[in-house]
């Protein structure tokens, strides 16, 4: 396999970690990139414990001026960066009534805003090589959820853009693709937990039940999804949007 620069939003922790880990596990070279620096200095660390290369990156995805930055240094101390993973995202819960614009903007701003500068900064890289990877996280809660107009239509959002980036950019050589995570096992979703006041075990389990495996999702599930989306394989695979969720979604 070809070895390439990527770029992974979020990736301190959770899902983004796992992902990073990945990738560098499957030869690539991994920009490590969350908003503080130090938070993605653990990953990084990691994954060059384990014999891959890793550079930590600060910056904040829903900063124009940041991304441009990052990215730039990503090119310059790994290479172009040829894979990009938008999986950069915060909750900000209520209920509609109670839910304040800043909550409805704050969400918009990381997961919709941050995937379009993070894209639009990789992609003339990804051109200029006529070959890239584009794998953006949605969520089952695109299909609706209480509690998560913002989250939802969020990740909503990152589907069309999905399907888009996918119809501007094939002709370069480069797919777009998006995984829905269902319940995962995250820090995350223990703060969910946390803020309904159900205690985590409960929480998972009841969860578990829910989904026809039997078990709910570890970050390296999708992490094997994300990697996939991203292999040499999958260059005829764009625009679509898959559901990892341990059972049918539609």
């Amino acid at each position: 396999m070809t070895s390439r620069t990527a770029v992974v939003t979020g990736a301190a922790r959770g899902i983004g970690a796992a992902t990073a880990r990945r990738l560098a596990a499957d030869g690539h070279a991994v920009a490590v990139l969350d908003l503080n620096e130090a938070d993605a200095q653990a990953t990084a660390k990691a994954i060059g414990a384990a014999g891959g290369t890793a550079l930590a990156v600060g910056a904040d995805v829903a900063d124009e001026a940041a991304v441009a930055s990052a990215v730039e240094r990503v090119a310059a101390e790994l290479g172009p960066p040829q894979i990009l993973v938008n999986n950069a995202g915060i909750l900000r819960d209520n209920l509609l009534f109670k839910m304040t614009a800043g909550d409805w903007d704050a969400v918009m701003g990381v997961h919709l805003r941050g995937a379009f500068l993070m894209s639009r900064a990789v992609q003339a890289h990804m051109v200029e090589a006529r070959w890239g990877r584009i794998v953006n996280l949605s969520s089952t809660s695109a299909l609706g959820n209480r509690g998560q107009a913002n989250y939802a239509a969020a990740k909503a959002g990152m589907q069309g853009l999905t399907k888009t980036l996918a119809i501007e950019l094939g002709r370069f050589g480069i797919t777009a693709n998006a995984v829905a995570p269902g319940f995962i096992e995250t820090e995350m979703t223990k703060a969910t937990a946390e803020r309904i006041g159900v205690p985590f075990e409960d929480f998972l389990a009841h969860a578990a039940k829910e989904a026809p495996v039997g078990r709910v999702g570890r970050p390296e599930d999708i992490a094997a999804a994300v990697a996939y989306f991203c292999s040499e394989d999958a260059g005829f695979v764009s625009g679509q949007v898959l559901y990892v969720a341990g059972g049918p979604k539609a």
